[in-house]
């Protein structure tokens, strides 16, 4: 599929103009970003959690604790939803009602589904990883049985997500254009990282291995 295809849950009702109909978009959202938020009802009340993700072609995987009371109504087929946010500016107008923020957002709509097959559980985890901190799976230990029966991953699907872009500068009214003493324009936000810190056992004089400093840009 090279385009979103809309639902009634995906198409946009606001600011139609800013819809992005490219998958591409989405999957460039997706592949930027570092965390989602899962959303879902979970014993009658909406729930909202921060998690951890990685998207193998039209094939989101996040992973929890099989514990995790979210992740175990997820599961159970409910309907799900899942965001990511990248801020690229805060916009600063003439007048406060046309201050905006410039972003890149992605919503996906679906049914989760409980990964049980060994081998696609195994890769949901891999995928997962090398998103957040690529290389460590072939640099750190492997998954032992006991952590792999501990770990829950889930799988969604993006058959069914909308892409919302906003970019530029402010959009002023008329009478705004021309009036004197007060600024406009765009403060830039940016995700960076620092340098590498090593944890308190290791040695000081032990290399940081190239896969940490290469994977952002260090």
């Amino acid at each position: 599929m090279s385009t979103l295809s809309p639902t009634p849950r995906s198409t946009l009702t606001r600011k139609k103009d800013r819809a992005a109909t490219d998958r591409q978009a989405l999957y460039d959202v997706l592949d930027e970003a570092l965390i989602c938020h899962l959303g879902l009802v979970l014993n009658g009340s909406p729930v909202v959690l921060p998690t951890g993700y990685g998207r193998d072609g039209d094939t989101l995987y996040f992973h929890g604790s099989t514990g995790a009371g979210n992740l175990r109504a997820a599961a159970t087929g409910i309907d799900v939803c899942v965001t990511v946010t990248l801020l690229d500016g805060l916009v600063y107008a003439r007048s406060l009602n046309n201050h905006s923020m410039n972003y890149r957002s992605a919503v996906v709509h679906g049914r989760a589904r409980l990964v049980t097959d060994p081998e696609e559980k195994m890769h949901g985890l891999e995928v997962v990883t090398e998103h957040l901190t690529p290389g460590s799976w072939q640099h750190a230990r492997a998954v032992n049985p006991k952590e792999f029966a501990s770990v829950s991953v889930l799988a969604i699907g993006l058959e069914e997500a909308s892409v919302k872009i906003r970019s530029g500068g402010p959009g002023e009214e008329p009478e705004d254009v021309d009036a004197t003493g007060v600024w406009a324009g765009v403060v830039p936000v940016q995700t960076t990282f620092g340098a590498p810190v090593p944890a308190d056992y290791v040695p000081a004089d032990f290399p940081v291995p190239p896969h940490v400093s290469r994977a952002r840009g260090r």
